[in-house]
């Protein structure tokens, strides 16, 4: 069923996919594979304790979550606008089977496994690359001719929150707070809303200033807003990541986290932030490609998360963030650093810990820790807010390293926070932020926690950028495999390796070299023997979590 009053965009794009897509809609994946896929995924019920929320942080919560919910839509549409007409087929269906097939729907937001390289499970069409953000039978070619023949429109067709339409022929930008209402329009209100409940004044002006641009599609005061948060609650809500534009990674997908701060845990952590001016100076990269002008503030939060929604819930859950992702703010003040702890918890027990001890060698797995896994994503998220942002060509004007590395940017990003995560992670602990004796379980729980995100796919921002890092150190010697198979490393060689990876990636971005990030991918966003080897020995541990939040129930309940 197609929402009430989903604009005329939508629907004729709906038309075009289902034409195309009808001679197949009858084909499904075996029960049995279904049923394997959802038991990758440990349930686990996400505790968060709430009891000192005031009356009207919890009611503006309970308003927030009604928001959330409909962000599950515009990203279900944004996957595919066919996807709620799968959604409610599966959810009239009297057959037994299809309870399966529509838990599988939901974990993965859409009849492609996110786990699994893609793989339809519902009709047999691989997924578009552009997702539904663009024509389903549109191509880069003809995207790019249209840049050049429209330099009018171009920044439009490439904006982060426009839909892309053919019309006559013709490619069209439409603004995203036109294409998905009155979904928008709904969220914006509801937003306002959840801004009159709350006391905290910071979230009230943020949640004021996000229901606007919501309408308006522009982020940019409600974004320098959410970066003062100083309050109980830590909200973010709106089109943020580009993974899922894997044509050009130019979109944005809607996505929402409603989350408690832990003050104690923040504060501790706060420490980090000091250190901004002097990690980027410490670059291994010419001056001249070191951010100086970045805005330092980077506050970090750690939070439990109480429910979440769109992007970020799709197949593997989000275990931290930085945001926003706006060179502007960037610029003006920095990024922001969330750490959920519950998630990272639940993931650390779950899947974390089966994996190393079917992989680890004996000495790194006797050092590895929880504190060690926890820090190092810390410094994976400080690390998205140092280094090169913008490219300056030949002729003087600038571009987003984003848009310069197009569709190869998010792997390579992810690759330098992994990357640089350790290596600052090791000069704090020079400068007595975190503890130097526990430089030998940093590089443990380093390895150990690559084949978590590998499994993944090396086809995505993640898994891809963990492959770059492993076959990178296994050419150099860092990492090796000792005489019974698992993996061990030369602890005198990793922070060298890595260093000389770093400095290959950023120039790459510094630069903005398309072509040769390219030529850097082919070489070793590669599923080795090695790696190949690796992720056999875990087919029987879960890949990710599959969380409930009992919380919310509560939450709903009191508000009526």
């Amino acid at each position: 069923m197609i929402p009430k009053g989903i604009t005329l965009s939508i629907i004729l794009s709906m038309v075009v996919y289902m034409s195309c897509d009808m001679k197949s809609n009858g084909e499904r994946a075996p029960l049995s594979y279904v049923k394997d896929q959802l038991n990758r995924l440990a349930p686990v019920e996400l505790a968060c304790d709430i009891s000192h929320l005031t009356v009207s942080d919890r009611a503006c919560l309970a308003k927030l979550i009604e928001a959330a919910k409909r962000i599950d839509t515009l990203f279900l549409l944004q996957v595919n606008p066919q996807n709620p007409d799968i959604l409610s087929s599966l959810k009239q269906s009297k057959k037994p089977e299809d309870r399966f097939y529509l838990d599988f729907f939901s974990v993965m937001f859409g009849p492609w496994n996110r786990i699994d390289k893609d793989q339809p499970f519902l009709g047999g069409e691989p997924k578009p690359k552009g997702a539904g953000y663009y024509p389903q039978d549109m191509g880069k070619e003809e995207f790019e001719t249209a840049l050049k023949n429209r330099p009018d429109i171009a920044n439009s067709l490439k904006n982060t929150f426009t839909l892309i339409q053919r019309e006559d022929g013709v490619l069209k930008p439409i603004p995203y707070n036109q294409a998905f209402m009155p979904l928008t329009k709904k969220i914006s209100e509801l937003l306002l809303e959840a801004a009159s409940l709350t006391e905290d004044t910071t979230l009230q002006k943020y949640l004021t200033l996000r229901g606007k641009a919501f309408l308006t599609d522009d982020y940019f005061e409600s974004d320098m807003a959410w970066m003062d948060l100083a309050g109980d609650l830590e909200i973010v809500i709106g089109p943020y990541e580009v993974y899922e534009d894997r044509l050009f990674n130019y979109k944005g997908a809607y996505e929402a986290f409603l989350c408690v701060v832990d003050h104690a845990e923040s504060k501790k952590l706060m420490a980090v932030t000091q250190y901004l001016n002097a990690m980027e100076e410490v670059l291994p990269i010419p001056d001249k490609y070191k951010n100086s002008s970045r805005g330092l503030s980077s506050p970090i939060k750690v939070v439990q998360q109480v429910f979440s929604a769109g992007d970020t819930k799709a197949g593997v859950q989000t275990t931290a963030f930085n945001l926003p992702n706006d060179e502007r703010v960037r610029e003006a003040k920095g990024s922001k650093k969330v750490m959920l702890k519950n998630i990272a918890q639940a993931k650390y027990e779950k899947c974390w810990i089966p994996i190393v001890n079917k992989i680890l060698a004996p000495k790194p797995l006797a050092q590895v820790s929880f504190e060690s896994y926890f820090n190092h994503v810390l410094m994976h998220e400080m690390s998205h807010g140092i280094g090169p942002g913008v490219v300056t060509k030949p002729d003087g004007s600038t571009q987003d390293v984003s848009k310069a590395l197009k569709e190869l940017y998010t792997v390579i990003e992810e690759c330098k926070a992994d990357v640089l995560g350790v290596i600052m992670m090791r000069f704090l602990m020079d400068k007595g932020v975190f503890a130097l004796e526990d430089e030998y379980s940093l590089y443990a729980s380093y390895l150990g926690g690559m084949l978590r995100s590998v499994r993944f796919g090396i086809e995505r921002a993640h898994g891809g950028g963990v492959a770059i890092q492993f076959n990178y150190c296994m050419e150099k010697g860092a990492f090796f495999t000792d005489d019974n198979g698992k993996l061990d490393f030369h602890a005198d060689k990793v922070l060298p390796a890595l260093t000389e990876l770093a400095q290959k990636i950023l120039l790459i971005q510094a630069t903005g070299d398309y072509n040769g990030a390219k030529a850097f991918l082919s070489t070793y966003r590669v599923l080795s023997p090695q790696l190949e080897t690796y992720v056999k020995m875990l087919e029987d541990v879960p890949i990710d979590i599959r969380p409930s939040y009992p919380i919310v129930n509560e939450l709903l309940k009191d508000a009526g």
